[in-house]
């Protein structure tokens, strides 16, 4: 598998080059990412434990989907690849609800994060190379759970849910 190449961008988040993916982290180059809250009808959320095999927060708690942005590719496209590599779904970028946008940050890895909402009730196909568990929290056991042990998330999760989480919830 041929490794990913992303864009590369400025404090704008606008394009100045690309590179591939290891390079990118291993220079601490800014760069775009999406995360997806996956709602359910009654607002519970659905989070993903990554699997083991990921080289970035392994075994931690995050989104229901997330991912780099492609080089040249949207953020909407990519929030629907995400959703369709990950868990199966299949999303139109129009059926996305954009909840907001994180400036590239230390909690981000300098990603230029935007965060999108969806709702679904699933069942869904989990991609086991990526994903080793998933379940839908209420919105107030995922907050109480990061209170108790934050250790257990990914960190850029604990940034996406202290901006966004509860708004998600929200029936659209």
């Amino acid at each position: 598998m041929a490794e990913e190449v992303l864009d590369v961008v400025d404090e704008m988040d606008r394009v100045v080059g690309s590179a591939p993916r290891r390079d990118i982290h291993a220079r601490g180059l800014r760069h775009r990412a999406v995360h997806i809250l996956v709602f359910n009808g009654a607002g519970d959320v659905f989070l993903q434990k990554r699997s083991m095999a990921k080289d970035m927060h392994p075994g931690k708690w995050d989104s229901s989907a997330s991912g780099h942005v492609d080089g040249g590719e949207e953020y909407a496209a990519a929030a629907a690849r995400e959703l369709r590599e990950e868990l199966g779904v299949e999303a139109d970028p129009g059926e996305l609800s954009e909840l907001g946008r994180i400036e590239a940050c230390a909690e981000t890895e300098r990603e230029f994060v935007r965060v999108y909402r969806v709702v679904r009730e699933g069942p869904f196909q989990i991609n086991q190379a990526e994903i080793s568990e998933g379940r839908f929290e209420s919105p107030s056991r995922v907050g109480a759970w990061i209170s108790e042990a934050p250790s257990d998330f990914a960190r850029a999760f604990l940034e996406v849910w202290k901006r966004f989480g509860c708004a998600g919830a929200v029936p659209a």
